[in-house]
């Protein structure tokens, strides 16, 4: 059986446990909500979640700022329901910026953020979310029962929200 299929089988399987409702990862067909940089910034500070940019900047065009612009509302909810859940300080080092690699799920198309590693971010993710193997680059991935996949990239954990849920 593909990996994928067992995957959604596990996940199926704990929702319905729950009696929670499954949570699909979205098709690229379709719609998601985009947010300008400052509206995403409202949400993620009155969260308590800070940003750093090595440059010191927020322009989406340039790779050494931290953008939010064209992020997902599920992305930043994501994060949100993350930090709540951890109880961990979150500070977003990496959004929708230049320089990140490309595809659908990318942090371009508002799929992803970087955040800093810490004590307290690695031994929650590597606790409540289930280790999945190595990404193709060799870095170790985890996922939760969301779906949602956080890998860490040795400096930062480089997270994908296909959903809300963290």
């Amino acid at each position: 059986m593909h990996q994928r299929s067992i995957i959604r089988g596990l996940v199926a399987a704990l929702a319905s446990l729950a009696g929670a409702a499954l949570l699909a990862v979205p098709s690229p067909a379709q719609a998601v909500t985009k947010l300008t940089d400052a509206q995403a910034a409202t949400q993620l500070s009155a969260a308590g979640i800070t940003r750093t940019s090595s440059g010191g900047c927020i322009d989406r065009n340039v790779a050494t700022c931290t953008s939010y612009d064209q992020i997902n509302q599920s992305t930043v909810s994501g994060i949100i329901t993350y930090k709540n859940a951890s109880g961990c300080a979150v500070n977003i080092t990496g959004g929708t910026e230049t320089g990140h690699a490309n595809g659908t799920y990318s942090h371009w198309n508002g799929y992803k953020v970087d955040i800093a590693r810490s004590t307290c971010n690695d031994n929650w993710i590597h606790s409540a979310y289930t280790y999945i193997g190595l990404r193709g680059d060799g870095y170790p991935m985890y996922q939760a029962a969301s779906g949602n996949v956080y890998t860490n990239e040795g400096s930062h954990w480089d997270i994908v929200y296909y959903t809300c849920g963290c």
